[in-house]
């Protein structure tokens, strides 16, 4: 996996779209732009810009105007705004459809007495002028002005096939009125089509509305208070007030307003909003809290340690709008159809009108069939087919305490054949403890004192565990020095002393390997070459590992251990959660060569990992997970982070992958038939514009529902 290039990412809300062509139009246009690499999403009408360089905002700006739409920064400070546009936006446009609706009613309802036969039910044609032409023109003017707007860009969009379709109907039938000619008029096609279109467009409005709803969800249960100690009083303040260092009171029931750390009290706090996790979490003094979590019983008295964009919270909903804003690979093919497809459809519209007029020899079918494929031919769908589903799949993923990066990485994760798992804090629970000193040349308790010494200055699990062991007050260590891997040195009171593996000191004890096939790792105290103790550390499997690995690999992934640990340590621990194949005495730089050599089997392959020691290996692999709830490192390092720190979220995160991708090939399959089915039948004359427009309005609302059916998504336990 490639890094990023430098620049800072801006993401622009965007205003005007209205199809699938004009993301893609956008998109080009930004592209084009130096200093400028974009992505722009259809669904969520946003655009995801890198600015190297040296671009800016007002650069975007200037370049989206002159394509034919607006922009302007988003963030979470102007979601509400922009939500408070969009619905006021949504009203007004609601109002004209009911206004078109009850114009169009008369019309489209003589239709129905002439099909039985009551030529007499016609309206005056002036009348059906005097109804139409509201509608056409007023109602219907959003479709010129973007019309308009797209072609000055360069480019055309569905409102170029909406004006010219419905134009064409109307001002053939203008002309037939008003020279009182002996031709049948169509006013009822023109205001139909556009009462139709605006009826999908309304409706499809509030389908995309609900796929963004996981975000919404996170963003609302940001509290918009907190109780603030000042000088021995509880004052309530607004959440944005607070700073860091300051120390608040979170009562019983209350949501934690900001990320802190418990100085004094006890509770425990549901953190399924993080998590996913139901099972409310113990909390006391010195422990972490999260913004958003919600209290329980307890009073808390913590100090905030994470305000403002920089909470877990923040956090978790920049990345999940990120990923909602991200393009997968799969919907390039609809991207690339999608920039010609206005286009083609013109040209087809043309070519329709032509062969009916010269077989027939007759304007008014021609016309009418030609209109017909104009207004059935619809890019929205395709448009919409990836983004809508990628919306809603990364939003349950959220929900589930699955958070995903980016798009590309959701689709990957279903390709996945290896899964390579880091031992310590992924299969295993990361808490290791001392659970044997065996005592050779110094006491038990002397043996404690002097390992924990030396691990004063280490910050690998193990040595948590020897500290944790040993508590108290420690010698001074001199002169120390950190093998990676292989363990520590230094002088403890005047002594020259070594704590590592038995390898590494070159020394060999029977008790040492009866240690390991208990799957205990061993540390040896050595002064020299003599031996002064043994300590056995055990870090117990996760409750859920071997349940994930036997759904992993009955899924058909083959599933892989990597671990410093010697063999024997190592095939204890890989048999207890059965696992069939392990690398064994990897040191934490040489994990990344391991996984670019299952790489070279060429399958797609998963590394997992804790977020910080593995980074190396997560960056190496094809799709990264990063355990440990709470880490920014791990939101940071990985593709996807599961923030309950359980190896069955892998299996959910592929599933929930599996699942998305599923709704992204049935969207792309329905739009495709559409257009593939609908624009013939209208140029062979089968279907009526009136038809063909409501199957044009009908084809994104069935696109984004079906997405919509992805909340159904459930993970397994």
């Amino acid at each position: 996996m490639s890094a990023a290039p430098a620049g800072r990412v801006v993401e622009f809300a965007i205003g005007g779209m209205t199809c699938a062509a004009c993301s893609a139009r956008l998109e080009k246009v930004l592209n084009r732009q130096p200093g400028l690499e974009a992505t722009v999403n259809l669904a969520s009408e946003r655009a995801r810009v890198r600015l190297t360089d040296d671009a800016d905002e007002a650069r975007v700006i200037a370049a989206v105007a002159k394509a034919g739409f607006t922009a302007a920064p988003a963030d979470n400070r102007t979601r509400e705004a922009e939500k408070a546009r969009k619905l006021a936006t949504y009203r007004r446009e609601l109002r004209r459809f009911w206004i078109a609706a009850a114009l169009t009613a008369p019309l489209v309802g003589q239709m129905a007495f002439m099909i039985g036969g009551d030529h007499h039910a016609e309206l005056p044609r002036w009348l059906q002028l005097l109804l139409a032409t509201p509608v056409q023109f007023w109602i219907g003017w959003r479709f010129y002005d973007g019309a308009y707007k797209a072609l000055r860009g360069g480019g055309a969009n569905m409102d170029v096939l909406v004006a010219l379709g419905t134009s064409m109907a109307w001002g053939f039938s203008a002309v037939v009125t008003a020279f009182a000619l002996d031709q049948h008029v169509y006013f009822e096609g023109g205001a139909a089509v556009i009462t139709l279109v605006l009826l999908g467009k309304l409706l499809e409005t509030r389908a995309k509305a609900k796929t963004s709803e996981a975000i919404e969800a996170l963003i609302r249960l940001q509290p918009r208070t907190a109780r603030l100690e000042r000088d021995g009083q509880l004052v309530e303040v607004a959440v944005d007030s607070l700073m860091p260092g300051d120390v608040f009171v979170v009562r019983p029931g209350e949501n934690v307003p900001v990320d802190g750390q418990v100085i004094d009290g006890a509770s425990s706090v549901n953190e399924a909003m993080l998590t996913g996790e139901s099972m409310p979490v113990s909390k006391a003094g010195g422990d972490k809290v999260f913004a958003a979590t919600a209290n329980g019983e307890g009073m808390l008295r913590c100090r905030a340690t994470g305000v403002g964009e920089h909470t877990l919270l923040a956090g978790i909903i920049r990345l999940v709008g990120e990923a909602q804003g991200s393009k997968a690979p799969v919907q390039r093919l609809a991207d690339r159809i999608s920039a010609v497809f206005v286009p083609v459809v013109c040209l087809v519209a043309l070519a329709t009108f032509v062969g009916w007029w010269w077989a027939g020899g007759a304007f008014a079918p021609a016309l009418i069939n030609a209109v017909a494929v104009l207004v059935i031919a619809c890019p929205c769908a395709l448009g919409l087919a990836t983004p809508t589903a990628i919306m809603v799949g990364t939003g349950q993923g959220a929900r589930a305490g699955i958070l995903v990066k980016n798009a590309e990485a959701l689709e990957r994760a279903e390709k996945i054949g290896i899964l390579a798992l880091d031992k310590t804090g992924t299969l295993t629970l990361g808490e290791p403890r001392v659970t044997d000193v065996l005592a050779l040349a110094v006491g038990e308790d002397e043996a404690v004192r002097l390992a924990a010494a030396l691990e004063q200055g280490s910050e690998h699990p193990l040595a948590r565990a020897v500290l944790a062991r040993a508590g108290g007050a420690l010698p001074a260590v001199a002169d120390f020095v950190a093998r990676a891997g292989l363990g520590v040195e230094g002088s403890v009171d005047g002594r020259r002393l070594r704590l590592g593996s038995p390898d590494w000191l070159g020394i060999s004890l029977p008790q040492v390997a009866a240690l390991q096939e208990e799957g205990k790792t061993v540390v040896v105290l050595a002064e020299g070459a003599t031996p002064l103790a043994l300590l056995a550390i055990a870090d117990p499997l996760r409750p859920t590992s071997r349940q994930a690995v036997e759904r992993l690999q009955a899924r058909g992934l083959r599933v892989v251990m990597l671990t410093g640990d010697n063999p024997v340590t190592a095939a204890a621990v890989a048999r207890q959660a059965g696992i069939g194949e392990f690398r064994a005495g990897i040191l934490p730089g040489d994990k990344a060569a391991a996984v670019a050599g299952l790489r070279a089997a060429g399958q797609v392959v998963a590394m997992v990992g804790d977020g910080v020691n593995d980074a190396p290996a997560l960056a190496a692999a094809d799709v990264s997970f990063a355990m440990g709830a709470g880490s920014d490192a791990a939101i940071e390092v990985a593709d996807l982070t599961l923030m309950r720190s359980d190896l069955l979220g892998v299996y959910n995160a592929i599933d929930l992958s599996a699942a998305t991708l599923r709704k992204i090939r049935n969207n792309l399959f329905f739009a495709f038939i559409y257009n593939v089915l609908g624009i013939p039948l209208a140029a062979l004359g089968w279907l009526n514009p009136v038809i063909a427009g409501a199957a044009m309005a009908m084809s994104s609302l069935s696109v984004v529902s079906n997405s919509l059916l992805l909340r159904a998504w459930r993970p397994k336990q």
